[in-house]
Order: structure tokens, then sequence, then C-alpha cells
């Protein structure tokens, strides 16, 4: 078996046990803190979030890349490199962090600690991002397999351990769940750096061949840069499309309480359903990123072509089963969580989402692969451009409202897909109908 198949089997079995542990915290959490506390909890959520994106600076991409394209020789250099560079990165985020925190009392209304519980992250994040993305860049998927076990069960064993030994009252509840996630956090650094500290040393006993800093840094910026302002991008229209869903309902003659029932059918329950099987997707991302680097590296399109094949094959044998499965089932999926026949209408209609998901998330390795990472950013924004001005225009017309909103979401998956899929086709140089060589390749 190759490691292609040996790496995604593991990480997504790996992902199927995370994602059950993150049902048990969503649990544990929800019945600790109550709704009114997990709204409060929710709204910490996206800055850590945002915190993680910008203090990672997506090196586990941009390192697995440099690792995966060049020989060992080059690897020492570069890992000391990007180990100054993200000293000197952690400094600057702690002190602009510091500063608006100063200046901005962010979260002090829920607890006043946790604002500086989250600076804790930059620098547990940012250096644990170089240990995973050596590992990965090595194809040594089984130390990225435990880390992403170590932090889920590690977060749930504090939660469960000390809410049940311990009363608390809601914000200090609040602080404990956060703590537990920077715990997940710290063990999984414990983990790789540890790990990551034998490599070294091995490497220092082999032949090494020094880069120029120039060379070094474009190596790393070139993909860190754009991949970082694209997830940061995604963050953002994830937090303004509430916003634009709920205000659209209400020009269409929904009341503002209609329309944010509406919108949680669809991001509550529709989303949670479908996105489940997305872990096998991001498995496959995950591993395809230094494979697709070095067959393009090497110019080899006939390895190219095979990865190609393999990933619609593979997304293809579980996406087409899962949502024929999720549109017969509907209605007992959503019932899990709400007894709403609108709820099961509503993720019927969002399958195409869902399921042109699960072949955009892995063809976006491809194109970071293959050196296309301004291009996947590009498509991101110009199909969020449009998806958001279809949901409006349809989700106001008062004959559509909800399917017409629903409809904009699938058309903005449809444009992504393809615009990625056919991206990938002619750089690789074969047609996108038969999947056969057509003109000659040629890398740029």
């Amino acid at each position: 078996m190759s490691n292609f198949f040996k790496g995604t089997i593991l990480l997504a079995a790996t992902a199927f046990i995370s994602e059950c542990i993150e049902f048990l915290i969503n649990l544990t959490i929800t019945k600790e803190l109550g709704e009114y506390g997990v709204g409060q909890y929710m709204t910490i959520i996206p800055l850590i979030g945002l915190v993680m994106i910008i203090a990672s600076m997506e090196l586990p991409i941009s390192i697995s890349k440099f690792i995966a394209e060049k020989e060992e020789l080059y690897h020492l250099t570069m890992l000391k490199y990007a180990m100054k560079l993200t000293i000197i990165f952690i400094s600057i985020l702690l002190t602009v962090s510091i500063l608006i925190f100063m200046i901005f009392p962010i979260f002090s209304e829920i607890h006043p600690l946790i604002r500086w519980v989250i600076l804790l992250l930059v620098p547990i994040v940012s250096i644990s991002s170089i240990a995973r993305g050596y590992f990965v860049g090595i194809q040594k998927m089984g130390q990225v397999a435990v880390s992403n076990l170590l932090k889920r069960s590690t977060q749930l064993f504090i939660l469960v351990f000390i809410y049940q030994m311990f009363d608390f009252q809601l914000e200090v509840a609040i602080l404990i769940a956060l703590f537990s996630l920077i715990g997940g956090e710290l063990l999984v650094f414990i983990y790789l750096i540890s790990a990551y500290v034998l490599q070294l040393r091995y490497l220092k006993n082999r032949p090494a061949v020094n880069i120029p800093k120039s060379q070094l840094a474009k190596s790393l910026m070139e993909v860190s840069v754009p991949t970082t302002a694209m997830r940061i991008f995604h963050s953002l229209t994830h937090a303004i499309q509430p916003f634009l869903i709920k205000y659209t309902l209400v020009a269409a003659g929904l009341s503002m309480g209609e329309a944010t029932e509406n919108f949680g059918l669809i991001s509550g329950v529709a989303m949670t359903i479908g996105f489940f099987p997305a872990f096998i997707a991001h498995s496959l991302m995950t591993v395809l990123i230094p494979n697709v680097s070095q067959a393009f590296a090497s110019h080899n399109h006939e390895q190219l072509l095979q990865l190609l094949k393999r990933v619609i094959l593979l997304t293809s044998l579980y996406g087409i089963p899962v949502t024929i499965g999720f549109y017969n089932f509907a209605d007992e999926l959503t019932g899990i969580f709400v007894n709403s026949a609108t709820a099961s209408y509503f993720f019927q209609l969002m399958l195409p989402y869902f399921f042109l998901h699960y072949y955009t998330i892995p063809f976006q390795a491809f194109l970071i692969g293959m050196n296309l990472v301004k291009d996947a950013f590009l498509h991101n924004i110009w199909t969020t451009i449009i998806s958001f001005l279809m949901i409006y225009f349809l989700g106001s017309n008062e004959h559509f409202v909800m399917d017409g909103i629903i409809v904009g979401m699938n058309m903005g998956a449809v444009l992504l897909m393809l615009l990625h899929y056919f991206t990938i086709c002619k750089k690789i140089g074969i047609s996108p109908l038969s999947l056969r060589k057509g003109e000659m390749f040629i890398p740029h």
C-alpha cells in the first residue's frame, strides 16, 4: 500500500475519532454552561480561531511543501530559519495583541482573564506549527494523527474531570472551558516538539547545505502569506454570512425572530450534519500537499494525474453514498437536533453544497502543491462575491426566501469546485472531461 493511501486511512480514522470526541466535548460544555453560557462561549471561539490562524502563519503547509520538494540536505537550514522567523513573529504578535487588549476591554464582561488566556495560544500554536509541517513534509502521518487525538482527548478529560469535581459560577466555567482547549494544545505542543527535537538531532548528524535567507524567506512567504490571507478571508466571510442571511430574510418579509430561526436550522443543524464527513476531505488535503508538491517539483506529470484520479475516485466512493444516505434519512438525522420538517427540507436542499465541498477541499491541496495558492485565493474571493449577491437577490424575493438563499450557497459551491478543477487540469495539461493528456505539461 502506498504512503498516500496509508496516510489518508490513518488520518481519516483518527479524524473520525476526533470528531466523535468533539461531539462529546460540545455536549459536556452545553450541559455545564447552559444556553446563555454557550452563547457567551461561542462569541469567544471565533476570536480564538482567528488568533490560531494568524499564529500558525500556515507554516504547516509552507514547511511541508518545502520539505517534500527538497532533499534532506536542505531540511535543517530551512527548519532553523523557520524557528528564528517564528520567534520574531511571536514577539511582534504578542506585543500588538497586548496593546489591543489594554486599549479595548475585549470580553471583560464575561471574565477579565479571558483575553490574557488567549495569548497563551500564540507561542504554543506558532512553534508546534513548525513541527507539524515537518512531519507532514516527510510524510510521517503517525505523529500528526496522534497529535490530533491528544488535543481532543485532553480537552475532554479536563472538562469532564474538573466539571465533575467542582461547581463553578458561569464566568469561571467558561474560563475552564477555554483552559481545556489550551491544555489540549499544550500537550500537543509537548508531544510534537519532543518528536521534533529527536529528528533535529538526526539531521544535525547528516550532511547539510546552506541556503540563502532570501531564498528561504521566499519559499515560506509565497505559500504562507496567501494561504493565511485565504484563511482570514474565510473567517471574515463566515462572520458576515449570518448577518447577510438574516438581513436578506427580513428584506423578504420575515421577522427578525423568524430569520434567526431559519438561519439556525441551516447553520446549527444542516451544516453540522452535512460537513461531518468532510474529515475525510481534510485528511486527503493533509496527505496530498507533500505528495503533489513532490510530484510537481520533479515535473512528474503521470504521478499528478494518478493522484487526481485517486482523489476523485476516493471522494466519489464516500461522497455519493453519504449524500444519498443524507437525502433518504434527512428526517431522522435532523430529528436528532430538532423536530422540524423544515430543517429536513433545508438539509436536503443543501446537499449539493456539502457534496461539492468534499471535492473542493482536496482540490485546494492540488493548487497549493502546484504553486497556485493565489489562484485558490482569487477563486474563493470571486465565488464568495457571486454567492453573496445571489443569496441577496434570490433570498430577498418573497417567492424564494430561504430556497433562494440555499440556491445562492449551492451556486457558490459549484463555481468554486469547477474553478479549482479546471485550473488543476489546465496546469497539468489534461482534458477536464476525459482526464487524459492534452497539451504538453509545462510547469510555471
